[in-house]
């Protein structure tokens, strides 16, 4: 018997006025959230502004196609669709960005947590702490849509874990671990990084150089071909590009550029 208690979908829906949220939907267990919106789009639903919220996983995935799961309700795992229409695909590249910093922002709102923000995808406790969550970003089709899919750990002990440099909130010390506070502060800090990733905000790329906990330390980075880069990650750019130092040559990377940035130890 699971005793963790269920999300209520009319609590999440609740107070969403004024927010550009659609639709607010929860399902007991899917394979991927992400894959759902996916599939809706292709059949032809405008999935914009939808939003998918699962109980479980059975096939979550992060970059590269890394299977990632987690005992039921032990998450907050949420998919949501956003229309990029009005943004030049270049910015794309700075929706996962932006979501990453509504997660540290609704975590310290609701917990009190402090936690940082691994480049491109992950959110951390410090440079070489604990992943409290993971961010997944495809683009649908036909239509000019990303679907964003992210994980964030509350309940869940180490031995849950599905990879022991994974933490949650429980494991931090959180006081508040009830998971409805935290989905409906995501819903509000989401439509708001959203709102300044459309309208290009320039305060969006301070406040994620402010949570980095990529930028300013020396970083290995791998890439395809068992090709290794080692130098310091000193910003990310327009295209939310990470730019690393070399000591000979200043060297851009995309998301799609790398297999793992790690810390370089010294």
């Amino acid at each position: 018997m699971n005793t963790r208690p269920a999300l209520d979908v009319t609590t999440l829906r609740d107070g969403l006025d004024g927010l550009s949220w659609r639709c607010v939907d929860i399902v007991e267990e899917t394979g991927s959230t992400n894959a759902d919106l996916l599939a809706r789009a292709a059949a032809g639903e405008d999935i914009g502004g939808a939003v998918l919220f699962a109980e479980h996983q059975s096939a979550g995935r992060g970059r590269h196609g890394r299977h990632w799961s987690a005992p039921p309700r032990s998450q907050v795992i949420v998919s949501f669709g956003v229309d990029g229409a009005a943004v030049s695909p270049n910015r794309w590249g700075w929706l996962p960005l932006a979501t990453g910093l509504a997660i540290v922002d609704a975590v310290a709102e609701v917990t009190g947590t402090r936690v940082g923000l691994k480049w491109p995808n992950d959110v951390l406790v410090g440079p070489r702490g604990g992943k409290l969550a993971g961010i997944l970003a495809e683009v649908a089709s036909p239509a000019p849509v990303i679907v964003v899919g992210l994980g964030v750990n509350v309940t869940m002990n180490a031995d849950e874990a599905p990879d022991p440099r994974a933490t949650s909130l429980t494991q931090l010390g959180a006081a508040t671990v009830d998971r409805a506070p935290l989905a409906r502060a995501l819903l509000r800090h989401l439509d708001a990084r959203i709102t300044s990733w459309r309208n290009d905000d320039p305060s969006l790329a301070a406040d994620y150089r402010t949570r980095s906990v990529t930028i300013g330390h020396r970083v290995r980075a791998l890439l395809p071909g068992d090709n290794t880069l080692v130098g310091t990650a000193t910003d990310v750019d327009e295209l939310g590009r990470l730019i690393i130092d070399t000591a000979t040559e200043q060297v851009t990377l995309s998301a799609g550029d790398i297999t793992h940035l790690r810390p370089e130890e010294s």
